[in-house]
């Protein structure tokens, strides 16, 4: 039974890191169509890009497998390898735990939590 368990987990673990690895690679590349014909924004190259979005998609999969911070309602941005996290968690120990998480990242230059706010309804 607890190796079922477990198998669930790492399948669950391989889906997530698998779907997040898609969107933020998609928004690189519809981003670099966009500059095709317009004055870009930003100085940063494609390869900064394409570590900012690894680095925000082993973020999301970090939360995903942590049972101490609640995925889903948590977003991830990163620019030039600062971390921003935004959205809403259930405690000051959850926003506490998504930002070690963040920072524990190889490539995470900083984390701005300051998007992060905790939920009025929190009873901790």
């Amino acid at each position: 039974m607890r190796n079922q368990s477990m198998i669930r987990r790492t399948v669950l673990a391989a889906g997530l890191t698998a779907a997040f690895a898609l969107i933020p690679l998609s928004q690189v590349a519809a981003q670099d169509a966009g500059a095709n014909g317009s004055m870009q924004s930003s100085n940063q190259t494609v390869p900064d890009k394409a570590a900012d979005a690894w680095i925000t998609t082993k973020v999301k999969s970090e939360f995903g497998t942590s049972k101490a911070v609640k995925a889903t309602d948590v977003s991830v941005t990163t620019v030039d390898g600062t971390v921003s996290l935004s959205g809403t968690v259930g405690s000051a120990q959850e926003k506490l735990e998504a930002v070690r998480v963040a920072k524990s990242v190889k490539g995470v230059k900083g984390v701005d939590a300051s998007g992060l706010t905790v939920s009025a309804s929190a009873t901790h």
